[in-house]
């Protein structure tokens, strides 16, 4: 009689950490590297944990938002880059169809009307995007 052969156990996904900030003065791109208006997703590594944000250019201006909408909690593009409308006027939750002005955070329709995206601190300072 044989011995029972032991089957392999997979390891289960670890679940990556998240934070909700990052430390000031990161460079994130260029600020060429962003249309205006435009906007562009980021994921920065602190430590083990990874925080997930990301930065719209608008009228000369910039503003950065935690990648998670206020109505369920999920990320606000589907695609890669795509947080705003076409004509880039608006943010637009591809998930639940919420909509943000672009610099203020504001929601201004959809399931969270009345809520508001969280801030990420960044600036242009010399032609770069930075954490602030």
């Amino acid at each position: 009689m044989s011995e029972p052969v032991e089957s392999p156990v997979e390891a289960a996904p670890q679940e990556r950490k998240r934070v909700w900030k990052t430390p000031p003065n990161v460079a994130l791109c260029a600020e060429g590297d962003i249309a205006d208006p435009g906007s562009r997703g980021f994921v920065v590594q602190i430590g083990e944990a990874y925080f997930h944000g990301f930065v719209v250019r608008k009228d000369g201006q910039v503003a950065g938002w935690v990648d998670r909408c206020p109505h369920a909690g999920f990320p606000i593009a589907m695609e890669l880059d795509r947080y705003l409308t076409p004509d880039g006027s608006l943010i637009i939750c591809g998930w639940h169809g919420a909509i943000f002005e672009p610099l203020s955070g504001a929601c201004v329709g959809g399931p969270c009307a009345g809520g508001k995206l969280t801030p990420w601190p960044v600036e242009a300072r010399g032609g770069i995007i930075r954490t602030a």
